[in-house]
């Protein structure tokens, strides 16, 4: 198994889902985790719980990432945590389904706030605490690259994201700094109410040529090898974790 002793992890929207699933693998691989939550607090400090009961190191620390200033709030509790970073998981994110004749300004704002704009700043923020050999990670979508569903604004957000990742790749290498992009497909989540649906689950699977629905544990591995020195040759890249959806 990958072994990640003595580094340091931040995942963000840490405390459910995919964030909760690679929170879990991150520290049973070694490494002490930071849990950020938005608004779940009880849910990120199960998390914590959860890891420390199983002889691991991990934290909390809480941020809106919606708000211009939460970037900026989360970086400077991390660096009253940890003096160097080693991983960082750009997890965090909102989207929605909407035709583009109804989508709202303030929805899509906030998902471009999340999905972009917090990422992005926050990376900037955390340079100081980031070098060589830090891995960062940012958790795209299906949607960056393929039509599915009624996903246009959402689909915009996570494609700027995965641009964004190539620029950071691109002038961080450098510094030894690796960043990748993750892009999962249709996945089962306690929040995801498409995949509770007859009809979404049958569309999900006609998408796909492995036939069945995803799970946030076959997520967070894919991360975990990615930030680890297995992947030391991989930056730049965005990897598809979506069951060859769309082949």
């Amino acid at each position: 198994m990958t072994d990640l002793s003595g580094r340091t992890a931040l995942v963000t929207g840490g405390s459910r889902g995919i964030g909760r699933a690679t929170s879990l693998s991150l520290a049973k691989a070694g490494a002490r985790v930071i849990v950020h939550y938005g608004t779940s607090v009880g849910e990120a400090e199960s998390v914590v719980e959860a890891i420390r009961s199983a002889g691991g190191a991990a934290d909390t620390v809480g941020a809106d990432l919606n708000s211009s200033a939460g970037p900026s709030l989360l970086a400077e509790q991390i660096g009253q945590l940890v003096q160097r970073l080693d991983i960082v998981v750009a997890n965090a994110g909102t989207g929605g389904a909407s035709s583009i004749a109804d989508q709202q300004l303030d929805h899509f704002d906030r998902m471009y706030a999340v999905n972009v704009r917090a990422p992005f700043f926050l990376v900037q923020k955390l340079l100081p605490l980031l070098g060589e050999g830090s891995s960062i990670v940012v958790i795209t979508s299906l949607a960056a690259r393929a039509v599915v569903g009624d996903l246009s604004a959402y689909a915009a957000t996570k494609g700027a994201a995965e641009t964004m990742v190539r620029h950071f790749a691109s002038k961080l290498g450098g510094q030894g700094i690796r960043v990748n992009a993750l892009a999962p497909g249709v996945v089962d989540t306690e929040i995801s109410s498409f995949t509770k649906t007859e009809c979404g689950r049958d569309y999900a699977l006609g998408l796909q040529v492995l036939k069945r629905i995803a799970t946030p544990e076959d997520i967070a591995p894919v991360v975990r090898f990615l930030v680890s020195d297995d992947a030391r040759w991989i930056t730049g890249a965005s990897i598809a974790v979506d069951g060859g959806s769309k082949l």
